[in-house]
């Protein structure tokens, strides 16, 4: 099986049904219980594999985000919880919509191992946000290990994009602008901030292709039944957890 489709495949499924548990009823619970909202919960669980590390960095690794909004969300954060523990609750949230949602799912197990071979393989040079979410801990059962492998997928993917978007010129500001059109506010930009033309958007065509060649490596080295079962895997748990949606 072609890596290129293999990617292509799972890439919009993946970062979807990935995104399910972070703003979840029972993720936001978790979070006020630590003493944080929603969105500062989102910060600092999904930035705490980086570490007490300055606004700066978690911007470097976010982007898509103003400065100031990951600034202001960041610093009061951590006068609540520490980064790292934030990290380890945060995790523990996605593990347990894993196990709530998935339980009985076919294919599941394969999937696992399909997804840790291509993050295993993965080149994680300049993908900083990735590679912490990587040296996290693996749930042995299978529910959690399969939403955990989705979850680091989608960071392997994000990451390469941001990665991509700065190399063909663009600021991860206007590729917000051209990907979420409707969500500019709410990641701490005026709306008038810039106006996208042709050519950004051209450029941003050829970040998703970059995007692409610098995952596929890592897909290369499964082999076509593997393949098979991380598709299959994505189709599997999309369907379940967009279909529920709770």
């Amino acid at each position: 099986m072609n890596p290129r489709d293999t990617t292509h495949q799972i890439a919009l499924k993946t970062g979807r049904l990935a995104e399910t548990f972070i703003f979840h009823p029972e993720t936001v619970a978790r979070g006020k219980e630590l003493g944080l909202d929603g969105f500062r919960f989102y910060f600092l669980g999904r930035g705490g594999v980086l570490g007490d590390v300055d606004a700066a960095v978690v911007h470097a690794a976010f982007g898509y985000f103003s400065p100031d909004l990951i600034g202001k969300m960041w610093t009061s954060a951590k006068e609540q919880l520490d980064p790292r523990q934030a990290a380890r609750e945060y995790i523990a949230c996605a593990h347990n919509h894993g196990r709530a949602r998935l339980e009985g799912v076919a294919g599941l197990d394969a999937y696992v191992e399909a997804a840790g071979a291509v993050i295993a393989a993965a080149d994680d040079s300049g993908l900083s946000l990735f590679a912490g979410w990587r040296s996290e801990s693996v749930p042995n059962d299978i529910p959690a290990a399969a939403y955990h492998q989705a979850v680091v997928l989608r960071e392997l993917r994000g990451s390469a994009h941001l990665a991509a978007v700065r190399a063909v010129g663009l600021t991860s500001m206007v590729a917000h602008m051209i990907k979420r059109p409707n969500d500019v506010a709410i990641f701490g930009w005026p709306e008038d901030a810039h106006v996208v033309t042709d050519e950004d958007r051209e450029r941003h065509a050829r970040a998703e292709e970059i995007t692409n060649s610098i995952v596929e490596p890592a897909v290369s080295v499964l082999s076509d039944d593997q393949a098979a079962a991380l598709i299959a895997g994505t189709e599997a748990m999309y369907a379940t957890l967009m279909d529920g949606a709770s």
